[in-house]
């Protein structure tokens, strides 16, 4: 018995990996900022309107991590994270 696939068409989606790893980021830098004894929050919205990478700490590596990504990248995840969520 044959499978015959030439009639489905298999999607890859890059902006959902793009999504994830935003995600991952911004979840290992929260979790690095509260071990540290950070209020996360303040820190990564400081980082996000300043630009200014000091805002995250540098344990576990989360300065580099959030640099990963464009900010208007982390800005739109939680952007779509949260409107999800209240729907």
């Amino acid at each position: 018995m044959s499978d015959n696939f030439d009639n489905y068409t298999m999607m890859y989606n890059v902006e959902k990996e793009k999504n994830n790893e935003a995600k991952n980021i911004l979840s290992s830098v929260y979790k690095s900022l509260k071990e540290k004894g950070y209020n996360p929050i303040n820190q990564i919205v400081g980082y996000l309107l300043s630009g200014d990478p000091t805002y995250i700490t540098s344990y576990n590596n989360a300065r580099n991590l959030i640099r990963k990504l464009e900010r208007d990248e982390l800005l739109e995840e939680l952007l779509k994270n949260y409107l999800e969520t209240e729907s």
